[in-house]
């Protein structure tokens, strides 16, 4: 993708008046606030009339009342990034950035995306869903330890737990239990950590050099994601290229299979014994921080954050107007 020259102020006049949503309700508040801080000055530095809107704090009455031409989505989690601001601002007729309705909600739902990806044939660990009554030995017996507990509607690794002993697995769940009543405990993957941003729509959708992710003790936890330096990243990743293009392959196919638009982003482990990769998870939503990971890539093609956040914001549209979900 070629680097976006600066835009004129008719390209910014013809954006019209524009909506940040940051903030919001979920457990990620604080990082969406975060995000949506820098793409609001981001599009404010384009020239482009932005405003702040905060979901968390406003009715959708004043919402439609601002009179949006269109939105840029910078929530995470719930209420922001499931489908349910995607549902109002279809209603309201107010065009907006990444998925739609039903990619969002897929998207959002670890369980719901890997029962996608496996009827397409995509690598993705093993799983069980476990409810309150589940049989926790059933589990360690069939998917083997170490096992990765969590609940499969939050981000930003919130209510996550590694689990090596099965002692251990009952306050794991009890954990993510703590956010949703269904569990995912999945296979844990031993290997590398790679994220591959996804940009455009259907067969249009390309993916921009991968990341590699090195957290000390290979703990990319919340602290690490956000608030520490001491996570190291490459782009373009260290990766021969038949493996990288593999990747590639699978996080677009990941991306496609879900319906998913506009832009995102396919977390991906690459297994240290056959060098096999596996896919974890993707966000609609991605995070737009200083430490965020989809800037990190498009710089490496040259596209400035400025530009990323332009490049979103013209992408936005309603998704239900023909049919589409």
């Amino acid at each position: 993708m070629n680097p976006v020259n600066a835009i004129s102020p008719t390209d910014a006049a013809a954006l019209g008046k524009v909506g940040v949503l940051f903030g919001g309700r979920s457990a990620e508040r604080d990082i969406s606030i975060m995000s949506g801080t820098g793409v609001l000055a981001a599009l404010q530095s384009r020239g482009i009339d932005a405003h702040a809107f905060d979901p968390g704090q406003r009715s959708l009455a004043e919402l439609a009342a601002e009179q949006f031409d269109r939105v840029f989505i910078a929530l995470h989690g719930r209420f922001g990034e499931d489908g349910s601001l995607q549902g109002a601002l279809e209603q309201l007729g107010i065009p907006y950035t990444g998925s739609g309705v039903m990619a969002s909600a897929v998207g959002m739902d670890k369980i719901t995306t890997k029962l996608i990806w496996l009827m397409h044939g995509l690598p993705t660990p093993r799983y069980a869903a476990l409810g309150e009554h589940a049989d926790l030995a059933k589990v360690v017996a069939e998917l083997g330890l170490p096992l990765i507990v969590k609940p499969p509607l939050e981000g930003s690794t919130i209510g996550i737990t590694k689990v090596s002993a099965a002692a251990d697995l009952q306050a794991a769940c009890a954990l993510a239990a703590q956010f949703d009543e269904v569990v995912l405990a999945e296979q844990f993957v031993s290997g590398r950590e790679f994220t591959v941003a996804v940009l455009g729509r259907g067969k249009d959708a390309r993916a921009l050099p991968i990341v590699e992710i090195v957290a000390p003790q290979g703990n990319y936890d919340y602290q690490n994601k956000y608030f520490t330096d001491d996570t190291k990243y490459y782009c373009p990743a260290l990766l021969d290229a038949a493996t990288a293009a593999e990747m590639e392959r699978i996080a677009v196919e990941a991306y496609r299979a879900l319906g998913c638009e506009g832009w995102g982003r396919v977390d991906v482990l690459l297994r240290a014994a056959d060098n096999l990769p596996f896919l974890l998870e993707v966000n609609t939503s991605p995070g737009m921080t200083t430490h965020s990971l989809v800037p990190m890539a498009a710089r490496a093609v040259g596209i400035s954050y400025e530009d990323l956040c332009v490049e979103i914001l013209r992408s936005a549209r309603l998704k239900m107007a023909k049919g589409q979900g």
